[in-house]
């Protein structure tokens, strides 16, 4: 999110629910005004395909505000509401808590310290209780000094958890994976079973974790094993009441089927240099040069979801689940990411490049009017684990 410190508020500002028959040249404007980037004149651009509420549409429940004066959109943000498990311990059942997600938050330039990102965070607020959301929570860069301002010192959120988003480019060659790690594919309903067997306490694991598995922009789920007896896959009826010494699962998602991006402002040097990277890898594959994709025109990327496993060779056994989707990922995307706890053991192992990867991403959270008694998951201490839903990437 990246919005200024807001102040006085133009009496003339609406806020309203997106109209996609008469507000996309709007709304496409202020994104294109809000495009950020690594600096040294060059911006990231992120298309949505034509419809800006693409990364919202899959959730069971969303809404996209606008804010308008004078006939012009200045504003918007995205919200979704979702249940979730909270980490908590209770006896019989992971805790689960109904959340509100905001993303998505832009202010046109022209138009910033003015109180306008205020009053679209309030609105959304206001209708994540409507939902029924207990709480409400938005992921930012750490660098982002003015959006940390608006909610943190403005919106009474607390600084929630900060995992890493790490990041590796597709190259022609194939990423060497451990040999000592047997990787195999599951299907949807097997995939559900071990997520909701062995995941359902883990933060932010979505109750509706089955939708997301079957959803169309759903690569596969795959689970890596590593065991010196020579551990067989006979289905997850045996992996849940035998597992093997040393395991990981994890599942991949195709963010090119919602979002473009794309980095502008580059020199015709770094584009030339990296254009020739690419010639290399393409001609010498066994040199494994460590190309670098096309970013400056339009790329997709993958992004890999539900990440854990168990075991003293886990850690290993991810390195070899993430290898294996980078590589099925070649001809399809750019760039495969993933995103783990502070805490997660298994962020040791994960092929990364830290040039495109952010070490410590920022999560805040908000508990919503209405829910003041007993436990308050916004204060609670972080986990090893978190399930990022894919969704809201």
């Amino acid at each position: 999110m990246r919005d200024e410190e807001d102040e006085v508020v133009p009496a003339t500002v609406v806020i309203r629910e997106y109209d996609p028959k008469t507000d996309r040249d709007g709304t496409d404007a202020v994104d294109r005004d809000c495009e950020v980037g690594p600096g040294g004149g060059m911006s990231l651009h992120a298309d949505l395909l034509g419809d800006p509420e693409a990364r919202i549409r899959r959730s069971p429940r969303y809404i996209m505000l606008v804010a308008e004066t004078s006939g012009r959109i200045v504003g918007l943000i995205r919200g979704t509401v979702k249940s979730v498990a909270t980490g908590e311990s209770r006896p019989g059942a992971p805790a689960f808590a109904n959340v509100g997600y905001i993303l998505g938050l832009r202010v046109a330039p022209s138009h910033r310290r003015m109180g306008i990102a205020l009053l679209l965070v309030r609105q959304l607020e206001r209708w994540f209780e409507l939902m029924g959301a207990e709480y409400a929570y938005m992921a930012t860069d750490r660098s982002n000094e003015a959006s940390l301002r608006l909610f943190t010192a403005r919106c009474g959120y607390s600084k929630f958890r900060t995992p890493s988003l790490l990041v590796h480019p597709v190259h022609s060659h194939r990423l060497r994976a451990p040999r000592r790690a047997t990787v195999v594919r599951l299907g949807a309903r097997d995939a559900e079973r071990l997520y909701r067997s062995r995941f359902a306490h883990v933060e932010f694991f979505p109750a509706d974790i089955g939708d997301v598995l079957d959803n169309a922009l759903s690569r596969g789920t795959f689970l890596a094993i590593v065991d010196k007896g020579g551990y067989e896959w006979r289905g997850v009826d045996r992996f849940l009441s035998s597992p093997p010494a040393s395991w990981a699962v994890a599942s991949a998602w195709d963010c090119g089927g919602v979002f473009r991006l794309e980095v502008r402002g580059a020199s015709r040097l770094r584009r030339a240099a990296a254009a020739a990277t690419r010639a290399l890898d393409r001609v010498v594959k066994w040199l494994r040069v460590p190309s670098v994709p096309d970013f400056f025109r339009p790329f997709a990327g993958w992004f890999v979801y539900g990440l854990g496993g168990d075991g003293r060779d886990a850690a290993v056994a991810a390195e070899a689940l993430f290898a294996s989707i980078v590589n099925m990922a070649r001809g399809a995307a750019a760039a495969v990411a993933v995103e783990v706890a502070a805490l997660d053991p298994l962020r040791s192992r994960i092929p990364h490049w830290r040039c495109l990867s952010c070490a410590e991403d920022l999560w805040c959270m908000k508990r919503l009017g209405g829910h003041a008694d007993g436990w308050d998951w916004a204060r609670s201490a972080p986990g090893r684990s978190i399930f990022v839903d894919p969704r809201e990437v």
